[in-house]
């Protein structure tokens, strides 16, 4: 009995620990790395409360945010950066899906996972992924394999990138463009622009949710090449809602004060939001992986990485 008592204040105990920490992550204390890797520590820890639906919550804490976010962008600027950057976005798309589909040949990886992990690394991450898996009827260890690997990467980059973008003193448009291209997951995307400036973060979140929007059509594309049924595609809603909160901004200007406060709201829950993320990343969960899938995305993530800050730098 004694023993079940302990048991029981053991797992309250992790919970308010959790807790603390998560709301911390909502103050300036905690920086997005900073949150990735407390999550991750705790989930290593066997720390994170396994009763809880982190994942629903992340997901659509993940969406609120970046509607959020919209309500801090004028509208001009959005159409500008998003035209502007318009052939390297589809460029950038069209490479990374051929590049995938020839490397998973030759690393003769199993078909639909290496889709996966080139949707989520030509697109958006973990949003690419959950939408085009039902699309080509992947298995469920086929997701989590190529989320797994892409979330791997998302770590990585939030740490790299910024250290990169300052050694090589890009500008904050420039950092901004290259991160949402070269980085998986809009939460990570964020995260990073956002340790990097303010006009970044702008410049990185309108380009990252119009790369986005090609979820759909190659979601579709997917389902007629791996005979899977378009009826299954997850349709990402929170980015029409995010245009639409940049619509109303523009709109109705006399919101302007409490437009600021929901954008500066969104950008700390972005941080509970990683934190949440690194929750469901485990030391155990990275090794039994195998290499070949991690193989795949650091190869994808490397060619697209360094081909788009190559062209931002003397092309664009």
């Amino acid at each position: 009995m004694t023993s079940y008592i302990r048991h029981f204040r053991d797992i309250r105990l992790t919970s308010w620990l959790f807790i603390l920490v998560g709301l911390l992550c909502l103050t300036p204390v905690i920086s997005s790395p900073m949150a990735l890797v407390l999550g991750f520590s705790l989930a290593s820890l066997g720390w994170v409360p396994e009763q809880w639906p982190i994942a629903t919550l992340t997901k659509k804490l993940l969406a609120y945010s970046i509607v959020g976010l919209g309500f801090g962008i004028q509208l001009q600027t959005a159409i500008a950066i998003s035209l502007d950057n318009l052939g390297l976005i589809l460029g950038s798309i069209l490479f990374t899906l051929a590049l995938g589909s020839l490397l998973t040949r030759l690393l003769k990886l199993d078909i639909k996972t290496g889709h996966l992990i080139a949707c989520g690394t030509a697109i958006c991450g973990g949003s690419a992924i959950a939408a085009v898996a039902p699309a080509v009827e992947a298995r469920s260890e086929q997701t989590a394999l190529a989320l797994a690997c892409v979330f791997i990467l998302n770590s990585v980059a939030l740490f790299v990138f910024p250290a990169i973008g300052h050694l090589l003193q890009l500008s904050q448009y420039e950092f901004g463009v290259w991160s949402a291209i070269a980085i998986h997951d809009t939460s990570s995307v964020v995260g990073a622009a956002s340790a990097y400036g303010d006009e970044a973060l702008t410049t990185a979140t309108t380009i990252k949710l119009a790369r986005a929007l090609w979820i759909v059509p190659v979601a579709l594309l997917s389902a007629l090449a791996f005979g899977g049924s378009s009826r299954k595609i997850a349709v990402p809603y929170f980015i029409l809602f995010y245009c639409a909160a940049i619509a109303m901004a523009q709109l109705f200007p006399q919101g302007e004060v409490w437009y600021q406060l929901a954008f500066g709201l969104s950008k700390r829950m972005l941080v509970l939001c990683l934190f949440l993320i690194g929750a469901g990343i485990t030391a155990r969960k990275m090794r039994a992986n195998g290499p070949k899938p991690l193989l795949l995305g650091v190869l994808l993530w490397l060619a697209i990485g360094s081909g788009s800050l190559l062209y931002i730098l003397y092309w664009h």
